[in-house]
């Protein structure tokens, strides 16, 4: 509970800094001066390795983001080994960290980034997750990828296979193009699938094997990153043409560098809750929802109109699903239990909500 009065304190303090916005909502979102949250676990430097190793025999990479922050993480988007000037410390570079401390690194060259990241190797960008993110927003979202040569996009409902047919087509039309050198007596294509954490590389795997194959699981899923925590053997998801996956971790920088991001990532679930705190997640997502004026909130939880106070909504959440929790407080005549509303518990509901897609479709760039 004082945790919980110690974080209310903070986020009412944020909350009044920037000033409110139209309609009394936050205009933006002050973070208190508090760290980007990091999470670079021992499986996703092994992962990187590892997949330097595998680099050498695929045809092709197909690199899978959520939808709900495309172009948030552009900066962060998975770069492997080229002969370009070394990546940048925010890259997610399949390359080994650069030693000594971070020095800002030169102007990059006007060069497309998947281009310049992914030289010859044909480069397909997966959006996953579309029946969460706004649809409104995707026409946006692909013109600035365009701008920064993204040319092939495709946005995917892995759950139900939304769009996911489209893959394969484009994978042997962008390989049959492409030179292939080494590969090139080899009749099957070897795809490699890269991304952030929890994105949703393994599912579409298992959607396009459904598809292609009609058979279930080759790779195991869940709501929590970090599930894949190794670069797997092949998996067959099509006869004709012959094409094989290979599944790999998802991974981190091992520095944030911008404090936003890292909480849009956190949102999706890239990044462990309990490195960010539920706490600020939660203030973040309101003030988030707000400002795209989605207010499915106010109905789920029966407030009375939008609120921009955290500690106020988290306490209609507790309310109305009943979260509540035991506290012994010591008193003149010995201790006493005492029922409360538990808010880390309703905090926890309010992402969940959002992460089920129940709060409304929302695009957080």
């Amino acid at each position: 509970m004082r945790r919980w009065a110690v974080a209310a304190a903070a986020l009412r303090a944020a909350a009044a800094g920037p000033g409110p916005g139209p309609g009394g909502c936050r205009s933006r979102f002050d973070f208190g001066g508090r760290d980007v949250a990091s999470w670079f676990p021992g499986h996703m430097a092994k992962g990187l390795r590892q997949m330097r190793g595998a680099l050498r025999r695929a045809d092709c990479l197909i690199e899978v983001h959520d939808a709900r922050i495309s172009s948030g993480v552009a900066p962060l988007r998975a770069r492997l080994p080229s002969r370009s000037p070394p990546p940048t410390p925010l890259r997610l570079c399949l390359a080994s960290a650069p030693a000594g401390p971070a020095v800002p690194p030169p102007p990059a060259p006007a060069v497309p980034r998947n281009k310049e990241a992914l030289g010859i190797r044909p480069h397909i960008l997966v959006l996953n997750k579309m029946d969460l993110a706004d649809p409104h927003q995707q026409p946006k979202v692909l013109e600035q990828l365009k701008q920064e040569g993204c040319s092939h996009v495709v946005f995917t409902d892995c759950q139900r296979d939304g769009n996911v047919k489209k893959i394969v087509p484009l994978v042997a039309k962008l390989v049959s193009n492409s030179p292939r050198y080494q590969r090139a007596e080899n009749v099957e294509y070897c795809i490699m699938v890269i991304g952030v954490p929890n994105m949703g590389k393994s599912s579409l795997i298992n959607s396009l094997r459904r598809l292609h194959l009609k058979k279930g699981k080759a790779t195991a899923v869940g709501g929590e990153p970090g599930i894949t925590k190794a670069v797997l053997t092949r998996i067959q998801v099509c006869e004709k043409p012959l094409m094989y996956l290979v599944d790999t971790p998802g991974v981190l920088p091992p520095k944030l560098g911008d404090m936003e991001t890292g909480m849009k990532l956190a949102l999706c679930g890239a990044i462990r809750d309990h490195l960010v705190g539920e706490d600020i997640m939660a203030d973040y997502l309101l003030y988030t929802l707000n400002k795209h004026q989605q207010f499915r909130y106010v109905q789920r939880y029966g407030l009375a109109e939008a609120c921009d106070d955290i500690q106020h909504v988290l306490k209609r959440v507790a309310l109305t699903l009943g979260k509540t929790q035991k506290v012994k407080v010591l008193t003149g005549t010995g201790n006493v239990n005492v029922t409360t509303l538990d808010y880390s518990a309703a905090a926890y509901e309010l992402i969940r909500a959002f992460r089920a897609g129940h709060l409304g479709r929302v695009t957080l760039d």
